[in-house]
């Protein structure tokens, strides 16, 4: 046989090679694998399940309801896989899972949300629960050597030592915004990984420096044992500002709004149950968290208000008067937020344009108020779930009462809040016009401090008769009060004096506003 034979049988028997290998594949995948799939559905079972939902969320403490058995198990009711989604809290990339349809529901705080928001240039989720708010939890703690009070971190030396994108990161923010920080340089923020990490920069630190330190329980329970530590604002002194929700993505929310109240209402059948259970929160948490000690745990817990179902219908407006109580609608809680983030600079614009409603979404909540949904129905107890009436009541702030002179003067100061120059006309009491808008503000910001004492301190120039400056600085200081009361602002929580004349400058004729709380 030639060489030119020999070698086209070569490629013929390569050729019928690869036409066998290809014939095995195919009856593989055409045949046998079909054949396979067959007998597998023969002799299975079908799903009990026909829905999954995925939620998107980290290990926070607050978030444990979701991650419970009695959460899945209330959800199988409904025929729906719940599906947790863990991440390291990267809320950006969350909203980004949520954009894709990776995930149906996620976990934010409102501040989270509106950044992300903000960076992805829309929001494809909209709120439709409010799962937490942080009431001590979170704290701003500092050593008295070198800050007493908010006023001493006023200073370019100054820094507040925490984790960024973080709810601690979000409390120095409501501290800087809303206390009088001028002179607090632009690098500010001392990052740190972590709240266990920035209870260790608090153990090495020199007790002289200008450093606040923001953490989160169990940390923030260790400092305060850390000789000459105190706190100097905590998130239970704050209303409205540290808030978890739950959001869907907008087509699901569309497309699937049973599923949606589904999850909403085991939800809230979970807390209600954990509310009640001899083990309670606490018990939840440290199943979630095993690292966590028994006083750990109940630190945690005591620093965290789980929302019941009448304060969601009153933060989504349903309710209102006596049975909302003092709290927030969702409107408002969004605007107060977006004015922190505005005002510190986390945001130059406001990319919601002032359009708060269209970030939640209230008829969820709203068809179950209609038919009277009571989170104990599903445990079978009788009497409940005939209507609002039957809920869990809204909890309220303690109102502040009425402080003696002896009181008054032991007091612990926080600091100054962040007011533009109150003016009055030349040499007299009477309010400006322009000044009207801003004191309208601090009884905004007084809302968001519900637990702290207001002093309206009058100021007069150095100029002329003392005793006729220190009366018009007591007039001015009266009226100031006068006008806060007219807005709202609960006259006990308040006390007007006269500073002592000391300066001759303009500015000297304004008014001061100093906020003071019960020691602790």
């Amino acid at each position: 046989m030639s060489e030119g034979k020999s070698s086209k049988g070569c490629i013929v028997a390569v050729v019928w090679l690869v036409i066998l290998v290809i014939a095995a594949v195919a009856y593989r995948f055409l045949v046998t694998d079909p054949n396979e799939e067959q007998l597998q559905s023969d002799t299975g079972s079908d799903s009990r399940y026909t829905h999954e939902v995925k939620i998107q969320a980290d290990l926070f403490s607050g978030y444990a309801v979701l991650r419970s058995e009695e959460m899945k198990k209330n959800l199988r009711y409904d025929q729906i896989r719940l599906t947790m989604v863990e991440d390291e809290a990267d809320y950006d990339a969350r909203l980004a899972a949520l954009e894709a349809g990776e995930v149906e529901m996620a976990v934010f705080t409102i501040d989270s949300l509106l950044m992300a928001g903000a960076k992805l240039g829309r929001f494809p989720a909209s709120i439709v629960m409010v799962i937490d708010e942080t009431k001590g939890a979170d704290a701003v703690l500092a050593f008295d050597t070198g800050v007493k009070t908010v006023q001493d971190l006023n200073s370019p030396d100054a820094g507040f030592v925490l984790t960024s994108n973080s709810p601690s990161e979000f409390l120095a923010r409501v501290v800087k915004s809303h206390f009088k920080l001028p002179d607090l340089g632009s690098d500010w923020i001392i990052e740190a990984n972590g709240s266990e990490a920035v209870l260790k920069h608090m153990k090495n630190a020199a007790q002289s420096d200008k450093r606040a330190y923001v953490m989160w329980e169990p940390h923030v329970s260790q400092a305060k044992k850390l000789p000459g530590a105190k706190v100097l604002l905590d998130s239970s002194k704050i209303k409205g500002l540290i808030v978890d929700v739950l959001v869907a993505r907008r087509e699901y929310l569309r497309d699937h709004p049973e599923q949606v109240r589904a999850v909403v209402e085991a939800y809230s059948r979970a807390a209600y149950h954990y509310q009640n259970d001899a083990n309670g929160f606490a018990g939840l948490v440290r199943s979630d968290d095993p690292s966590l000690s028994g006083d750990g745990a109940k630190a945690v817990v005591d620093g965290i208000q789980w929302k019941n179902t009448l304060e969601n219908y009153a933060h989504f407006g349903l309710v209102s008067g006596a049975a909302a109580g003092d709290l927030l609608t969702m409107e408002d809680m969004i605007s107060n937020i977006m004015d922190i983030l505005l005002k510190t600079q986390a945001l130059d614009a406001d990319p919601l344009n002032g359009q708060y409603t269209t970030l939640y979404y209230d008829r969820t909540l709203s068809t179950m108020q209609a038919d009277s949904f009571h989170p104990a129905n599903a445990l079978a107890i009788d009497g409940l779930g005939q209507g609002t009436s039957d809920l869990q009541g809204v909890r309220t702030n303690a109102h502040l009462g009425k402080l003696s002179d002896s009181q008054w003067g032991s007091l612990r100061a926080v600091g100054d809040l962040d007011v533009q120059s109150i003016g009055f006309r030349r040499g007299s009491s009477a309010i400006s016009l322009s000044s009207e808008h801003e004191l309208r503000r601090i009884k905004k910001m007084l809302d968001n401090f519900p637990s702290f004492y207001l002093r309206v301190v009058g100021q007069a120039r150095a100029v002329g008769d003392p005793e006729a400056n220190k009366r018009l600085a007591e007039s001015r200081a009266q009226s100031v009060g006068d006008f806060l009361v007219s807005e709202g602002v609960s006259a006990e929580r308040m006390r007007t004096e006269a500073a002592p004349a000391s300066s001759t400058a303009g500015k000297a004729q304004s008014v001061r506003f100093e906020v003071g709380q019960v020691p602790f």
